[in-house]
């Protein structure tokens, strides 16, 4: 009974499932996984085609964009001209219709046009700014005196009525007219103020000195003279003299070696050079510079454009006189380098030129 009696209700789905036998129930599985995948199909396709819409929709908008940026562009590129004067604001126009259209701009190809236009606008602007800057640094100078003019207060309707003539622009200055632009011309130069004397300007003459100064001056100078001490002079006379003995030494050395070979002349370097001291040798260079600078020797090049020096006789003394404009004087150059490197060369094993010390001891031996 109690079976009969729940007969009536249905048991539920998964006691059924299992009661089936396994091939139903895989036959169940395919159907419902079938159903499943109909119905995702289906959710799909419903939104591709809203995708289709919503694409379609985008592409016109896209599509307008470009038009108007095409068009834009062409706009821009025909009113150049009129965008390049100063007064025009159609290129502040151009850009902010493109700031506009920019907010619409979802796409890379819409953004080349965006690029596109303001390369254009910026080469306009810079164009458009060189000109502005040549425009206010030229100076007009007919505008420059009508401002200056209206400044002054000309006043031009009396010489509207009473000139005649049309070609000619005049006006009335009033009386204060000058010195209205005097009082304000200050303003503008940068100079300092001027400096103005209470008793006059300086005398132009300095004043004379007074004649007591300058005899004390002088008497002060006389001292300085007189304090110089004797000794010192008596130091350079000595010195004077010891040179011109020294001259006059080398001169009769030079004149005996001269002698021994009248017409062979006596080679610069052998004469000059002390192999045992260089200081000697310097010495020798200026006393015999002497000797050329009085006139009673004379140095040339031999054939070999070597310096020979020999000495001047009386009698070619006139004729050296004659030529004295034609002297020519010259600086020489030696260091103890080349000081040894002319002893090497030459050969010089002896001076001819004996210093002073030894030339007196010869003498007194000889005595």
């Amino acid at each position: 009974m109690s079976h009969d009696g729940n007969s009536g209700e249905s048991p539920p789905a998964s006691r059924r499932r299992r009661s089936r036998p396994p091939q139903a129930q895989e036959r169940a599985a395919e159907e419902e996984a079938a159903e499943e995948e109909a119905a995702e199909e289906e959710a799909a396709g419903e939104r591709l085609r809203q995708l289709s819409v919503g694409d379609g929709d985008d592409r016109e908008h896209n599509r307008m964009i470009r038009s108007q940026y095409r068009q834009l562009i062409s706009t821009v590129q025909q009113n150049r001209e009129a965008m390049l004067n100063s007064r025009s604001n159609r290129l502040t126009e151009a850009l902010e219709e493109a700031n506009r259209l920019f907010d619409g701009v979802c796409r890379a190809r819409e953004a080349a046009l965006d690029a596109h236009f303001l390369v254009i606008a910026s080469n306009i602007g810079k164009e458009k700014a060189s000109e502005l800057h040549s425009e206010m640094s030229a100076f007009d100078s007919t505008a420059f005196a009508e401002d200056l003019l209206t400044f002054m207060g000309i006043n031009r309707t009396e010489v509207e009525e009473t000139d005649e003539s049309e070609d000619v622009p005049g006006g009335f200055l009033p009386t204060d007219a000058w010195q209205t632009i005097g009082e304000e011309a200050p303003k503008y130069f940068r100079r300092a103020p001027t400096f103005h004397y209470m008793m006059g300007s300086f005398k132009s003459e300095p004043p004379v000195p007074k004649q007591r100064i300058e005899r004390q001056k002088k008497a002060s100078r006389g001292k300085a003279e007189r304090a110089m001490p004797a000794q010192l002079k008596k130091m350079e006379e000595s010195h004077q003299e010891a040179t011109e003995k020294e001259v006059e030494r080398i001169l009769r050395i030079l004149q005996t070696h001269f002698e021994d070979d009248p017409n062979t002349p006596i080679s610069f370097f052998d004469f000059v050079i002390d192999p045992n001291s260089f200081a000697r040798t310097v010495e020798n260079v200026f006393h015999v510079s002497f000797l050329t600078r009085d006139g009673l020797a004379k140095i040339k090049l031999d054939e070999d454009k070597l310096p020979v020096i020999e000495p001047i006789k009386p009698s070619e003394g006139g004729e050296e006189d004659s030529r004295a404009a034609a002297r020519n004087q010259v600086v020489i150059s030696l260091n103890q380098k080349e000081w040894k490197e002319i002893i090497e060369t030459f050969q010089i094993r002896e001076a001819m030129i004996t210093p002073p010390y030894q030339a007196t001891e010869e003498e007194m031996e000889t005595e």
